[in-house]
């Protein structure tokens, strides 16, 4: 596994466990579609949640959420209607948020949620 691979990995890590603390479902982890991957699929309460997950450790190159462009948010879109197509889920509603991970590597992982980005 490359370090770049293994850093994402570890910030999905973080990022689900952050939300599971916040009292949500997570259903999916790396769902992999026709074209592309989501990152997590999670029921808050009853509203399904497509989370795009950033990680990064540092600054250098911008804060993580910046790397989540409205072309990323609209694979999502379209990889969010495929998977309610394949899974037996029925929810309230649908939204898609980011979670952005820093790993400074000083002190725990900073977690930043962005709700309903689009």
């Amino acid at each position: 596994m490359r370090a770049t691979d293994a850093v994402g990995r570890y910030g999905e890590d973080v990022a689900a466990a952050f939300l599971v603390g916040e009292g949500w479902t997570v259903l999916d982890r790396n769902w992999r579609g026709t074209r592309g991957e989501l990152d997590l699929v999670g029921l808050d309460g009853s509203e399904l949640v497509v989370v795009e997950v950033k990680t990064r450790r540092s600054t250098a190159f911008g804060h993580p959420a910046e790397a989540v462009t409205a072309r990323k948010l609209a694979r999502v879109r379209r990889l969010t209607a495929e998977w309610l197509r394949t899974h037996d889920v029925r929810p309230a509603s649908v939204r898609v948020d980011v979670v952005a991970v820093l790993l400074t590597g000083r002190g725990p992982a900073q977690v930043e949620h962005l709700v309903g980005v689009v």
